[in-house]
């Protein structure tokens, strides 16, 4: 048998012992409040809460996406969560044993209930991992590994998975978990697709075992949410009931903090922050995204989409992709176009992330026009060449600037980047597609807060399973070997060192261009306490309202 998993340490990690009894649950919580006391919730308060968009659906399998997140990790739970360190702590598990590689067991907390009252038992955590598993289901990614899920008892589950994986608890960490009972009576135990215009009775409807319960939802006007007077956990909120509108425009969404209509805004544009700085009543919120901005290139094709050089590719040649980066003056983007809300980086994982090491943030080489200039006449291109160079007019922080201001600094050493811009939809198509040969992608590792998820998907060459985000072609057999080794490798800290190995051979390469962690600025009402995550999920749990 090998040893039990622990929540203890840095990042998330897969050995040691742990137990958690209610009690030392409730010390690890009132740590990681920031001096607040823990009240009870009778005390409550309205959080008036502004997002930028709605959830898509209330069913947790229903997307796979960030905002759907937010909302329902007030409402569901996992078997396993993160603290405030981004280390696994309980949630409907107590302690979790890894048995073997590929196997794993859970025993489960006693005492739990639905919002409707039915108690949680084993049978749902079959019935919820099954469901996000179905081959219709959108969140079946998080659960591909999941071969079989075992009811050993009313509080005993294990999980057996397709081989070695060591990141089942990241996985799990984003699962949430529904009620059997309740999926059974309204008909949806099967997963339904939202892309394909598939519906359930979960689509509109909750019954978790969260600190929230669903009161009411119209999708894209309000959802309204209340305390939950049994949740198993100690609340540190005293929130009695959440009012969550959807406001889509930047300018209505500020307007409605300056004027008193909502409580808290997630999130608010860069431009704004001045505005809600010089109003006594309100703060800014600022915090690094765990996404990382990064530009990534057309590698692999024998001929660029648009490119006055014929025959050959350009960004084939590692000392042009050098160029680029070294032509590209990080600080003053994120100072002046990011109004120093971030900093650069060239990591290509946030710090919080499992896989981040020291090294792999280290500048590989210098803001330095001359040298670019000296690198391209080296490869072939004294005069530079035409290059294209897609972004999209949505999705990053002031990204369709950003871009612009690139297009300026690789002109400077004769690139002439033919800039085009779209919306985020065909503009994610023709990336995909493998026609844009400089694009900006953004990658946060969520949810599984492991650096595997950049590997596997960006960095890996094509395969069934990895490279689905590699539309630029890179290849380079050490790095794929490394993240093959790193997909199944369950020691820590031979896992850490691959991983390192792993991002410091694609920073030699120059595979991508890291450029900066997005900001994440928030806006609130001075008497709003809240734990700003780097993953822009929105813990009501852990707000309270002064």
């Amino acid at each position: 048998m090998m040893p039990k998993a622990s929540a203890s340490g840095g990042r998330p990690r897969l050995a040691r012992t742990l137990t958690a009894a209610a009690g030392l649950i409730a010390g690890a919580a009132a740590m990681a409040t920031i001096g607040l006391s823990s009240p009870a919730v009778a005390q409550g308060k309205t959080l008036r809460w502004a997002h930028s968009n709605d959830a898509t659906t209330m069913d947790p399998y229903g997307a796979y996406i960030p905002v759907n997140a937010s909302l329902l990790n007030n409402i569901y739970e996992p078997l396993v969560r993160y603290d405030r360190q981004y280390r696994f702590e309980p949630s409907l598990a107590t302690e979790w044993t890894m048995l073997a590689p590929d196997r794993w067991r859970f025993v489960l907390r006693r005492g739990v209930k639905f919002h409707d009252g039915n108690p949680f038992t084993a049978e749902d955590v079959v019935a919820s991992l099954q469901r996000a598993s179905d081959p219709n289901s959108p969140y079946r990614p998080a659960t591909q590994m999941i071969k079989e899920v075992v009811a050993i008892d009313d509080h005993t589950v294990e999980i057996v998975l397709q081989g070695p994986y060591p990141i089942i608890l990241n996985d799990l960490a984003g699962v949430y978990i529904m009620d059997r009972q309740w999926l059974e009576k309204n008909d949806t135990l099967r997963a339904v697709n939202p892309a394909k215009g598939e519906e359930s009775f979960a689509t509109r409807n909750t019954n978790g075992t969260g600190p929230f319960r669903l009161v009411s939802r119209r999708p894209d006007v309000e959802t309204v949410m209340e305390a939950n007077p049994d949740w198993w956990d100690k609340p540190e909120h005293n929130i009695e009931k959440i009012v969550y509108r959807p406001l889509g425009a930047d300018a209505t969404r500020v307007a409605a903090l300056l004027s008193g209509e909502v409580d808290l805004v997630t999130p608010i544009a860069v431009q704004d922050v001045d505005r809600i700085r010089r109003s006594q009543d309100l703060k800014v919120i600022e915090i690094p995204d765990l996404k990382v901005a990064l530009f990534g290139l057309n590698i692999g094709a024998a001929e660029l989409n648009d490119s006055d050089v014929k025959g050959r590719n350009p960004l084939g040649d590692v000392r042009v992709r050098q160029a680029l980066y070294q032509a590209v003056d990080r600080d003053a983007i994120t100072r002046r176009l990011l109004r120093g809300l971030t900093v650069p980086t060239h990591a290509l994982v946030a710090s919080e992330i499992q896989g981040y090491a020291p090294e792999i943030a280290a500048e590989p080489a210098p803001f330095d026009p001359d040298a670019a200039k000296r690198l391209l006449a080296e490869a072939g291109y004294p005069d530079g060449f035409r290059v294209g160079f897609d972004c999209p007019t949505e999705r990053f922080v002031n990204g369709e600037q950003v871009c612009q201001a690139v297009v300026g600094m690789w002109a400077r050493i004769g690139v002439k980047a033919a800039f085009q811009t779209h919306p985020y939809a065909p503009y994610l198509k023709k990336v995909l597609n493998g026609q844009a040969d400089i694009y900006i992608l953004g990658w946060a590792n969520t949810p599984q807060l492991d650096a595997f998820s950049i590997l596997n998907n960006v960095f890996h060459t094509k395969a069934p399973r990895s490279g689905t985000w590699n539309p630029g072609k890179y290849g380079n057999p050490k790095v794929d070997a490394l993240i093959d080794q790193i997909g199944v490798e369950v020691d820590p800290a031979k896992r850490q060192g691959l991983m390192k190995d792993a991002f410091l051979a694609i920073k030699a390469d120059y595979a991508a261009l890291p450029l900066y962690r997005e900001p994440l600025v928030l806006g609130a009402r001075r008497n709003v306490e809240m734990w700003a995550a780097p993953d822009a999920k929105v813990r009501v749990w852990l707000t309270r309202m002064n």
